[in-house]
């Protein structure tokens, strides 16, 4: 009884510090950003919950659904929860596998809240895998471990005769030739980034700028909103930028809660940013969105959200930051964790797709039905976003009465010939979309 004690009262404490004191609530509004009309309630205007889903695995034979004129199909399976893709410019494709590590009673509060079901948890695999489809047929030629004995990867890089690693606490450099299977030799952090302690966005992205010059560093933020102090979430929420050798470190852009997908803009060298937006506010607060990321700007977190609109649950008013916070491009819809991002710059898919970008939703938790679970398409004509976002892979909803999903797609690739990679981490798949023949 002693022990059963123990664990009841371990998950009544992680219940506990979920909750939020609930201040009086603000307006509604309506937000006009540069593409659409954003109608946001007033906080709490719906009660907020904790609705995880239960992954059950895709029976045989079955695979998302795409639109008509498209093919899926399964491009790797067995895989410790492959979380990001990588696609070097000779075609290799690099698979980043790792996932939230729980033990003890973090692992039995995870059981009781209901997490546990929503997501691989326990020890990472921590390791890079190496596919190659080398005729373009569709299917796995070689596969291999090309990286081991990592922290939590997830964002990768290949930039001359270098492969960077973009691990939870830090960035690694390491000698790299193309077309190699596998890195024995060692190599080097040469970037420290914040992890460790409450770590609540443990994933870090990387990605080039347009001429290889400098280096974006995507750092989510280690808590909701700040709940814990302002000094655990330092070098936290930002875009960073560096050189290629670690140095000259510079917040490129700030107050983004969890950007975990950034990538550029063909054609513009733009970056962009697929934003996870905080929790806890109602079923319809606070959408996730995709913007064009301005240098030195300032995104919201934690003092305001979508905009000039402040958060009413942080003690320490910061009117001043408020008032410098910009809106962002478009809303993907509140608590659908948006999380992976990518333009389709090939030439394979219909033109309507070509310099489009895709969007991984890995599904919410927060919201009383289930949001997300699907790859969003965004239309792009002239440089700018050209219409309203259109589901593109659906189809991982299994039974939303009982929170059935068959998986859930986050870090998505363009391949070589033009194909569409995205990872399906909760059931260690990777799935292929091209253009039916």
């Amino acid at each position: 009884m002693k022990y059963q004690f123990t664990y009841i009262a371990a998950a009544t404490l992680l219940l506990t510090a979920c909750e939020q004191k609930k201040p009086d609530p603000a307006k509604a509004d309506s937000v006009a950003t540069t593409e659409q009309e954003v109608k946001l309630p007033a906080p709490y205007e719906t009660k907020a919950v904790k609705n995880y889903c239960n992954v059950i695995g895709w029976p045989a034979g079955k695979t998302p659904v795409a639109p008509a004129g498209f093919k899926v199909s399964l491009f790797a399976d067995s895989l410790k929860n492959p979380r990001n893709i990588y696609v070097a410019a000779n075609g290799d494709i690099f698979i980043s596998e790792a996932n939230t590590e729980a033990r003890g009673v973090k692992k039995l509060g995870a059981k009781v809240l209901g997490i546990a079901a929503s997501q691989n948890l326990g020890k990472s695999a921590n390791q890079i895998t190496l596919l190659r489809d080398t005729d373009g047929d569709g299917k796995i030629d070689f596969r291999g471990v090309f990286l081991d004995k990592l922290n939590q990867p997830y964002g990768m890089l290949i930039l001359g005769n270098s492969f960077y690693v973009a691990n939870t606490d830090g960035l690694w450099k390491y000698d790299y030739k193309p077309g190699q299977d596998k890195i024995t030799a060692p190599g080097k952090m040469i970037l420290s980034l914040p992890a460790g302690g409450y770590n609540n966005h443990w994933t870090r992205n990387i990605h080039a700028n347009a001429d290889g010059s400098k280096i974006y560093v995507a750092v989510g933020s280690g808590t909701n909103v700040a709940e814990h102090g302002l000094d655990v979430e330092k070098r936290r929420a930002d875009i960073l930028e560096i050189n290629p050798d670690g140095s000259g470190e510079r917040v490129y852009a700030s107050g983004l809660r969890n950007p975990a997908g950034i990538d550029l803009q063909p054609g513009t060298g733009t970056l962009y940013a697929a934003v996870n937006e905080r929790d806890d506010l109602g079923d319809d607060l606070v959408p996730d969105y995709l913007t064009s990321v301005k240098e030195g700007g300032f995104y919201g977190w934690p003092w305001a959200y979508f905009g000039q609109h402040e958060d009413p649950r942080l003690e320490v008013k910061r009117p001043d930051m408020v008032k410098k916070t910009l809106v962002p491009d478009l809303s993907l819809g509140p608590h659908t964790a948006s999380l992976g991002l990518k333009f389709y710059d090939a030439a394979a898919f219909p033109a309507k797709y070509k310099d489009g970008a895709f969007i991984g939703q890995h599904g919410s938790w927060n919201r009383s039905v289930l949001s997300g679970y699907k790859v969003l398409f965004v239309p792009f004509a002239n440089n700018k976003i050209s219409n309203k976002p259109e589901d593109f892979l659906t189809g991982f909803i299994a039974n939303a009465d009982k929170k059935e999903v068959y998986g859930r797609p986050v870090g998505i690739a363009v391949t070589k010939d033009g194909s569409l990679l995205v990872a399906d981490d909760a059931s260690n798949r990777v799935w292929r979309v091209s253009v039916a023949k």
